[in-house]
């Protein structure tokens, strides 16, 4: 993102209608208030006097989150509510909808509930609350999606929640959740969403397993079904985010524990994919224990993708390239390089994906160097789409344009990525040296270049050399217009790297130990201010950014069209 973008600007107070436009705008069909409730038809509601069985909570839970809400402190993104002893947020105007949204969804509750005895109370106290303003029906709080993730995290704290307090409170509690449940398995089938038939399937099958003493067929098809339209074949998540994996691998590990507590055999399909999953997730996972944040992607808990891995049958394999989900590896010593070769997924998987093709992650140990601007969950949704743009990757951007197409899907008011077209990748590797060559044409069509990367590494991975063209293809024609055009090459730094401008190179020492120098050839390096939100904020590392004009008629073996760099190590982890 350049420094002197308006979505750099820090957020400013929004009116009411400014932020029902940004809801509308952002999340579609998602974000339309739910207009009827089924469980307002008459028939019979199905209410257990207790669960059967209590989910196994997989998550550790996050400290800092629960402390600061047993002190009343709510912070969601950039966004921020200070309650009185026991206050509850919805009963106070809450700062925006996305807040509200991320409130109503409970996935605080059971860092609330690990606070000792008090946290715990509170926790109860709170969702006693909001089983009476809103567990009848409420249309913002009813939505599909925010509806099965609160059944999913209710569900998940256990005989916590659901055998502690007087005997009506508890009663009121199974009885929502009931509610939602018979809501929930209504409406799941017209859900627009993946995420959000994905989540509904599996907090219907986890309903249903701690209700029931038999076993869940219609529920587990259900959930099945998600799996094989949402889980590539080498076990990557279909939108190619590791977090999305990380959530999914940790919902069907749970899903199996509770099957075999409840004494059923586990079906064949669950055997088959959490491994694969898992072997994912692990090729995701940096030298701190956390998560790339490629597409919409946190850096996500060590903690939680530790015990995720641990829970697996047997190690993960490894491996480094992943050709369905599209993403190549290079490991050398500490040196840790992923680029992203793949485009985007398929509708309706393609309207949270990124332009990001090319882009990197860069990382020696524990060490983050070069990343993207990364996603988070929490920060306003409006930060949430502005890093979908190629600028906010580790790549080339050409004439301010992004390399992949948005186009508005009509049905869920939300714009879909498409493409880059032409994207490949091919790796040599020869004793001791790592060839990738990738290109796309996503700047084809609009200005008659391919956008080239070669990368290449050799030793103990103590450098790296990197090799940007822009090419007009043989077969092409060419351009009879030969105004040069303009081009950017970033590479956003991680918020723990201190960039220092030299000379002849630029420093970059890690809060972790490694220095790093990066040299290139290139006349216009200079630093800038950019954005990272992959750790739950917005906040204000520095690129460095490769600016110039390329001749829209050349082959890419010279500059202005060729522009080579470095990524050399002073000092290792």
């Amino acid at each position: 993102m350049a420094e002197n973008s308006t979505e750099f600007d820090p957020p400013r107070a929004r009116s009411g209608g400014d932020d029902a436009a940004l809801w509308r705008r952002f999340r579609g069909v998602t974000g339309d208030e739910a207009r009827v409730a089924a469980v307002s038809r008459g028939r019979p509601l199905e209410t257990p006097s207790e669960l059967q069985l209590y989910l196994e909570n997989l998550i550790p839970p996050d400290e800092l989150r629960g402390e600061a809400l047993r002190g009343g402190i709510w912070k969601i993104g950039q966004q921020r509510m200070t309650l009185e002893d026991g206050e509850a947020p919805w009963t106070l105007e809450m700062p925006s909808r996305h807040f509200a949204d991320r409130v109503h969804r409970f996935n605080w509750l059971a860092d609330l509930m690990a606070q000792g005895e008090d946290g715990a109370a509170l926790a109860r106290a709170h969702v006693d609350d909001w089983v009476q303003r809103f567990g009848r029906f409420n249309g913002f709080a009813w939505r599909i999606d925010p509806t099965a993730a609160r059944m999913w995290h209710w569900l998940r704290c256990g005989a916590a929640l659901f055998a502690e307090g007087e005997e009506t409170a508890r009663a009121a509690r199974i009885e929502t959740l009931a509610r939602q449940a018979a809501y929930l398995s209504d409406v799941i089938e017209t859900a627009h969403d993946p995420a959000s038939r994905w989540q509904g399937a599996v907090s219907l099958t986890a309903w249903a397993l701690c209700t029931r003493k038999g076993r869940p067929e219609a529920e587990l098809a259900r959930l099945e079904a998600e799996v094989t339209a949402q889980i590539l074949p080498d076990g990557g998540h279909i939108t190619r985010s590791p977090s999305r994996l990380l959530a999914s691998i940790i919902h069907l590990q749970t899903i199996a524990g509770a099957l075999l507590r409840a004494g059923h055999p586990l079906p064949d399909w669950l055997t088959h994919w959490i491994p694969r999953m898992g072997a994912m997730l692990a090729f995701f996972r940096s030298g701190d224990g956390g998560l790339d944040p490629f597409h919409d992607s946190d850096e996500s808990r060590p903690e939680v993708v530790e015990a995720a891995v641990a829970r697996l049958p047997a190690p993960p394999r490894r491996f480094l390239f992943a050709p369905k989900s599209g993403f190549q590896k290079i490991e050398r010593g500490g040196l840790r390089f992923i680029m992203d070769c793949g485009d985007a997924p398929p509708r309706p998987f393609a309207e949270q994906a990124r332009a990001g093709a090319l882009g990197f992650e860069l990382s020696d140990g524990p060490a983050r160097l070069v990343t993207s601007c990364g996603f988070s969950p929490e920060v306003n949704i409006d930060w949430q789409a502005a890093v979908r743009r190629t600028s906010a990757h580790s790549t080339l951007t050409l004439a301010g344009r992004d390399s992949v197409t948005f186009a508005l899907n009509e049905e869920t008011r939300l714009r879909a990525a498409i493409g880059p077209e032409g994207i490949a990748a091919k790796r040599l590797e020869e004793a001791s040296e790592i060839w990738l060559d990738a290109q796309h044409s996503g700047y084809k069509a609009s200005h008659g270049l391919l956008h080239r990367r070669r990368i290449f590494v050799s030793g103990i991975g103590d450098r790296l050399t990197g090799e940007d063209s822009l090419v007009r293809p043989i077969a092409q024609a060419p351009n009879e217009d030969k105004k040069p055009i303009p081009y950017e090459i970033r590479f956003h730094l991680h918020p723990t790297v201190t960039a220092i401008m030299g000379r002849d190179a630029i420093r970059l020492v890690s809060e972790a130990g490694p220095v790093w120098r990066f040299k290139t050839s290139h006349e216009a390096a200079r630093l800038e201010r950019t954005v990272y939100l992959a750790r739950g904020g917005v906040e204000q590392p520095e690129q460095i950014v490769l600016a110039g004009f390329a001749d829209p008629n050349g082959d890419g073996t010279q500059p202005p069209n060729c522009i080579r760099w470095a990524f050399i190590r002073e000092t290792p982890a």
